[in-house]
């Protein structure tokens, strides 16, 4: 494991310390890395490759913007500016873009614009996200379901898609 990502790893858990998931209760960052660890996963078992050290560190401080009081200067000045651009991708707009339909459709149009490395996050994030929502909130599953497939038209990654379509069959 390269240093950036070790650096990575420590801050973002740094800065998701004292944080808990919604349903089950275990620390926040126990998501960013199970995204990472998928990512990896992903492209070792996909794509015959490692994953670059920029990919990992910004599958783990994903959201780290989202839901800390860091800045994306902040996340420059610690993982460099391609993580940095990564981040910015995968971070929703704020409140005052928008009620929930309207940020979702300006995080989709971006998100179309991504570089393929921060959709590959992404769906990762979603389907990590998914499990624990259809578990724990039936009600809240509808609005995140549809919100997901609307995504994954955004995101346009069959070669992602196709290798889980389970996960997508299941929406």
């Amino acid at each position: 494991m390269g240093a950036l990502i070790e650096h990575a790893r420590l801050w973002g858990a740094m800065k998701h310390q004292g944080q808990r998931r919604k349903y089950t209760g275990e620390a926040y960052f126990t998501h960013c890395e199970a995204v990472a660890e998928a990512v990896m996963a992903y492209y070792k078992t996909v794509l015959g490759e490692d994953a670059p050290d920029e990919v990992i560190a910004a599958a783990l401080l994903h959201d780290v913007v989202e839901d800390t009081d860091a800045t994306f200067e902040m996340v420059t000045d610690i993982a460099g500016e391609t993580v940095a651009r990564y981040v910015w991708f995968l971070t929703k707009p704020p409140e005052f873009v928008g009620n929930r339909a309207t940020r979702k459709t300006v995080y989709n149009a971006y998100l179309a614009q991504a570089p393929k490395e921060v959709k590959i996050i992404k769906f990762f994030d979603m389907k990590h996200n998914a499990g624990s929502i259809e578990e724990h909130d039936p009600k809240f599953w509808e609005t995140f379901r549809g919100e997901t497939i609307r995504m994954l038209i955004a995101l346009d990654i069959p070669e992602v898609t196709k290798h889980y379509q389970t996960f997508v069959d299941g929406l």
